[in-house]
């Protein structure tokens, strides 16, 4: 008698499936500039929680974004001008609303502030990455982007403000809140370069590349020095201050054409009963001049 023949069953495995949790994606900078927004417009209404829960982590990142060069408050529109970015002014205010008064750690003695130190807890391999040189004495603060081979004397860089790679901040110069300033450029002793928080939708002072800032000069309330200029000693730019164009005789506010040479002046008053101070463009050079040619001598022979 034959057996029947036997059945095989094939045994299925079901493979566990391992569940892969994808890491939330970090905010971009158009939803960073939306929660950015909504604070700003809801700042006096936060709550504890809200500021807690994501109003200080969102400017944080905004803030470190500011610090890595990820973000400027202000730059170029690709048409010879400047676009300025509100909302990068807003999350820098909302810093100041968000955050309590803390003691930040310093040699000879502490300070009392809302803003840290922007090179708190650096060590060597901290330095040899940022690339820039900061002398003792040299205060920066937390926002503040330092490119690559800046060098900071005594000096001192307000939070938001960008100091482009190669350029020197001499000794005793300052540079305010949100101030942009280029590659290549160098602050001479005492020079001051304006913050502009407020209005939001001001321009920020600029001080374009490769530019000469001469000693104890101010150059304050948004104004843009165009790029390879050369202002003398003790000059004062401000929106109110009238730039005369020695060649053509024309007088402008609020900025300084490419490749000026600039030195502080007087105009007379249409009676001659007096002068009021102004700024003098006494000439302007191209390329190939500035490069062949030292300060000095760009700022000789002027009364000529």
């Amino acid at each position: 008698m034959s057996s029947a023949p036997k059945k095989t069953v094939k045994k299925t495995t079901k493979k566990a499936v391992k569940a892969v949790k994808k890491k939330p994606q970090a905010p971009g900078a158009d939803e960073l500039k939306f929660m950015i927004d909504s604070a700003f417009e809801r700042r006096t209404m936060l709550t504890p929680d809200e500021v807690e829960g994501s109003t200080r982590p969102t400017v944080e990142r905004v803030i470190s974004g500011l610090e890595q060069g990820e973000f400027r408050v202000a730059e170029p529109d690709g048409k010879g001008g400047w676009k300025v970015n509100e909302w990068l002014k807003k999350a820098v205010l909302l810093y100041f609303r968000v955050n309590d008064m803390q003691v930040v750690e310093a040699d000879p003695a502490p300070f009392w502030d809302k803003v840290p130190a922007r090179f708190e807890g650096y060590g060597e391999a901290d330095f040899r990455k940022l690339g820039a040189r900061v002398v003792p004495g040299a205060i920066a603060r937390r926002g503040a982007y330092i490119g690559k081979d800046v060098v900071l004397m005594p000096s001192f860089v307000n939070i938001g403000a960008h100091v482009g790679e190669g350029t020197m901040v001499d000794t005793w110069a300052t540079v305010g809140s949100c101030a942009q300033i280029g590659k290549h450029c160098h602050l001479s002793g005492g020079a001051g370069i304006g913050g502009v928080l407020e209005p939001l939708q001001a321009s920020p002072t600029i001080i374009e590349d490769h530019c000469f800032i001469g000693a104890r000069s101010e150059v304050v309330e948004g104004f843009v020095v165009g790029h390879h200029s050369v202002i003398g000693m003790g000059v004062f730019l401000g929106q109110s201050t009238r730039v005369y164009n020695r060649a053509t005789g024309e007088i402008s506010y609020g900025y300084v054409p490419p490749y000026s040479v600039v030195v502080s002046g007087q105009l007379p008053a249409k009676d001659g009963s007096h002068s009021l101070y102004c700024a003098v463009i006494v000439k302007q050079v191209d390329a190939k001049t500035m490069a062949k040619t030292s300060i000095n001598e760009l700022l000789r022979g002027l009364a000529d």
